[in-house]
């Protein structure tokens, strides 16, 4: 059955004239209750005594590092009447007026002094007060400090919240086509927006100590070659452009985000790549190394390169030559490593998979993970073959290894001295001295895991009692007796498998 009207229409018209007068008058005195009952519990008078304070959620608000003409994200300070009564905050101001650098908005307004009269705020009350900075360009390279505050009058008591930040310049790269070699310093950042993009046969050389921010889907594309030669005192930094945190339970830093930038993706035939103490993490794909020509083969080496936490891949090699020595490539929500086609030789290398971006992305995005390497030899590509020695291959998945191939058998790779995560051992002749993972195995590293109360990064240095302690060929081993950390693998002749070396607790 389907009502046209409400019930309480329908008591209504059932009364007769007398009771409806009644009816509505006891609602008018109802209401008139109910409207003094709520005006007596707010105090609006305004207190003017000088002990009635504001209170703020902190006395100083500390911005990272901001570029130059780019601006910050907004952050913001909480003002509180803990009083009884209400506050008249007659003045509110930029100390460094129109001409700060920071910029406030008072509880959703703006003013182009960053002054603000007269501002109410009810008994045990709140508002905000958000604020930016947009530095502008110095005659430094080093990062210069930037401080302002933001005074607060009321009954004639002053009082100040602390504003600091430090501005850094840059050389900023927007849609930015290189036609001829080009050398990137590490005199000033490089913020690209957009792409930064190689012309074919030229070469982009990145000196020790470059550093490249990269914007929102900003990517490096490069239809020549590569040289990106850091040291291990001065890698080169490739990552996101966000210097801030993300706040929710607690703060989370941006650049720890997957999926803050595209990617770089190397495009030529014949090219020969080089990718020395790099730092790269925290976009979409880390390297795109691309070839669709089978007959010409392109290579790529890396060594003493972190390459982490990317929304899609770590490295994809497609028709391309690479050989990876000394690195660690981890944590995707694909496969980390994909090999097909070509030569590939991965020594003293770390290829680990435990993302998850579950606690700062939605959780139905990119949820179903790849094992940490797949090697596909079943399409149309040019001549595989494959070489493992002294690497660990692990994540949280009971397979993190799949070869694919239609004999494997006959699959032409050396697989030898090192720690697979694969359940079902492979019992094939290429694979010698490999320790496959049981489910005992539960120290591998230090810390397989973002901590969020304590922020400690993921650490795949093993753990004392790791399964890959002292298992490694000496003989690999002795090509690279620094670790990645620069430590010596070579103390007792007893090297561990990866990229890392066990070391003590220092006290």
């Amino acid at each position: 059955m389907t009502l046209l009207f409400k019930p309480g229409q329908l008591i209504f018209s059932t009364m007769n004239s007398n009771f409806k007068q009644l009816y509505l008058g006891l609602i008018a005195v109802a209401l008139l209750t109910v409207s003094i009952g709520f005006s007596g519990c707010v105090d609006d008078s305004f207190s003017t005594n000088p002990n009635d304070k504001l209170a703020f959620s902190k006395d100083t608000l500390a911005f990272d590092t901001v570029f130059t003409t780019i601006g910050s994200a907004t952050s913001k300070v909480m003002i509180y009447n803990r009083n009884n009564s209400a506050l008249k905050i007659s003045h509110i101001a930029l100390a460094g007026g129109r001409n700060s650098a920071f910029k406030i908005n008072v509880d959703g307004s703006l003013n182009a002094n960053g002054q603000f009269d007269n501002i109410e705020i009810r008994a045990k009350d709140s508002m905000f007060v958000f604020v930016q900075i947009t530095v502008d360009p110095q005659n430094s390279n080093s990062p210069v400090f930037i401080k302002d505050s933001i005074t607060f009058q009321t009954n004639g008591v002053i009082q100040h919240v602390k504003l600091q930040a430090y501005g850094q310049n840059i050389v900023p790269l927007k849609n930015k086509l290189f036609k001829d070699d080009t050398t990137l310093t590490a005199d000033l950042p490089y913020v690209v927006t957009g792409n930064l993009v190689i012309d074919t046969a030229k070469t982009l050389t990145l000196n020790p100590g470059c550093r490249i921010y990269f914007h929102n889907n900003a990517n490096l594309i490069v239809y020549g070659t590569l040289k990106a030669n850091g040291t291990a005192a001065n890698p080169i930094l490739l990552r996101g452009d966000r210097l801030d945190e993300i706040k929710f339970a607690t703060s989370f830093p941006y650049n720890n985000v997957a999926g803050q930038w595209g990617g770089v993706y190397l495009l030529w035939n014949q090219a020969k790549h080089v990718l020395h103490h790099v730092n790269m993490n925290s976009g979409y794909v880390g390297l795109y190394f691309s070839n669709n020509d089978r007959n010409t083969i392109p290579n790529l080496e890396i060594s003493d390169c972190r390459i982490s936490n990317f929304l899609l891949y770590g490295l994809v090699v497609q028709n391309g030559n690479v050989q990876v020595s000394n690195s660690e490539i981890s944590n995707t929500s694909s496969y980390t490593v994909y090999l097909n086609g070509g030569k590939h030789t991965f020594l003293q290398s770390t290829i680990v998979n435990y993302f998850d971006n579950s606690k700062v992305e939605p959780t139905d995005r990119y949820q179903e993970k790849k094992p940490a390497v797949m090697i596909m030899n079943l399409n149309r590509v040019a001549p595989m073959e494959t070489v493992f020695k002294n690497c660990i291959i692990s994540g949280d998945l009971d397979n993190e290894f799949t070869l694919a191939s239609r004999s494997l058998d006959q699959y032409p790779g050396i697989f030898d001295h090192c720690y697979i995560r694969k359940t079902d051992s492979l019992k094939l002749a290429q694979f010698t001295n490999i320790r496959w993972y049981n489910s005992k195995d539960t120290l591998i590293f230090k810390s397989n895991h973002y901590d969020f109360e304590k922020k400690i990064n993921f650490n795949f240095m093993p753990d004392s009692i790791s399964p890959v302690r002292g298992k490694a060929d000496l003989t690999v081993a002795s090509q690279f007796p620094l670790d990645l950390n620069g430590n010596n693998r070579l103390v007792g002749n007893k090297p561990d498998l990866g990229a890392y070396q066990w070391q003590p607790i220092k006290k």
